[in-house]
């Protein structure tokens, strides 16, 4: 038997649903609400490490993940130069075990479809265009009122909504979010049949140049600068100055050039980092996900490591027998400093390119592959 018997968790991205199915498959009780209307994820790519596939598998939904994405075991590095030189074929370390993939990349909305259908066949009940909006608690449980104007009541709230949390701020948890000092262009485009893996050119035009396939025909191409205020750039802009981007560089991103027309397969974002101190609870609400860190995307880690959190929270949840406020310190104690180590890598990264420093990268990343390769 759980600790709680009904659940409410707010955000419908990766480390809330999750949450879901992981409780839901337990016999817990469990209602989501999605502020959104409907099952959608912003940008057009994400890289799923290994140990981000061990929790995929644990939630019964990697065979269909990996039928839909691609998986690679290669990293190839191109020189910035007219041709893209090759200078390096690097096999990806297997956190997530042998009988594993080193890596996987796949269509964002992709991966949210397939999260959110699997927490429909586990029970879960979901709301969209919802979310919280008041929440009172005691200590035998949470009362919520929601912007609909609903009300319920629940032995536990789990706020999984995202970087700027509204669950956060209902509990008056301060937390400073901070730009990196770069800024990230990311274009879904078709896969030309050469790329078999992520590349990646540093140098250049941009601090980082790259691409991962996300499926047998297509990809997401990455581009990273200085972080400037694009708010008020055009579509026909958008387009232009990607292409400007892209058209200095060489290899593949040649027939990646010619496919970059559309402005709505273009987005662009900061990089920010934020982590939240211990506790990552108040009283019977919890916090996973982008909600308590984020950091850039330098190790690809973002989505593993909400995917931990939601396994944590959910074996601790089922394991206990009742109810107790330590229950969720636990919950703190074995993921803060796991989270630390990897915003704090993953920013030294960024740190030591926005610099132009060659920094220990080998010696990090092996601390953060030895880190990951041991489940959560």
């Amino acid at each position: 038997m759980a600790a709680v018997d009904s659940v409410l968790v707010v955000g419908g991205g990766v480390a809330g649903a999750a949450t879901a199915i992981l409780l839901a498959d337990a016999g817990v009780s469990v209602d989501l609400v999605e502020i959104k209307p409907d099952v959608t994820a912003l940008g057009s790519g994400i890289t799923l490490q290994g140990n981000a596939l061990r929790v995929l598998r644990q939630l019964g939904v990697l065979d269909e993940c990996l039928a839909l994405g691609y998986p690679a075991e290669q990293l190839v590095l191109r020189a910035p130069d007219p041709a893209g030189t090759v200078v390096a074929r690097l096999d990806e370390h297997r956190s997530g075990g042998p009988d594993l993939p080193a890596s996987m990349g796949m269509y964002r909305p992709d991966l949210a479809r397939v999260l959110m259908g699997r927490a429909e066949r586990a029970g879960v009940k979901t709301r969209f265009s919802t979310t919280v909006h008041e929440l009172e608690q005691d200590p035998a449980g949470v009362g919520v009122r929601f912007t609909d104007g609903s009300t319920a009541r629940y032995g536990l709230v789990v706020g999984a909504d995202g970087l700027r949390s509204w669950t956060r701020r209902l509990l008056d948890v301060p937390l400073e979010t901070r730009s990196v000092g770069m800024g990230i262009w990311r274009v879904f485009a078709p896969r030309p049949a050469e790329v078999v893996s992520s590349e990646a050119v540093y140098g250049g035009r941009c601090y980082i140049a790259g691409y991962t396939p996300t499926s047998g025909s297509s990809l997401y191409a990455f581009l990273v600068e200085d972080a400037q205020d694009r708010t008020t750039i055009t579509d026909e802009d958008k387009v232009a100055v990607v292409r400007d981007l892209v058209g200095s560089y060489g290899g593949p991103w040649r027939e990646i050039l010619d496919s970059i027309t559309d402005p709505a397969a273009i987005n662009y974002t900061w990089f920010e980092e934020h982590l939240l101190d211990a506790p990552w609870h108040r009283g019977r609400v919890v916090l996973v996900g982008d909600a308590v860190h984020t950091c850039p995307p330098t190790l690809a880690q973002g989505a593993a490591q909400a995917l931990e959190d939601a396994a944590v929270l959910a074996e601790l949840l089922i394991d206990a027998n009742a109810w107790d406020d330590e229950l969720l310190g636990g919950f703190t104690a074995r993921r803060l400093p796991r989270a630390r180590e990897v915003v704090e890598a993953s920013v030294q990264l960024a740190r030591w390119q926005l610099a132009h420093e060659r920094g220990d990268v080998p010696a990090l990343m092996g601390r953060v592959a030895q880190l990951t390769s041991t489940p959560a």
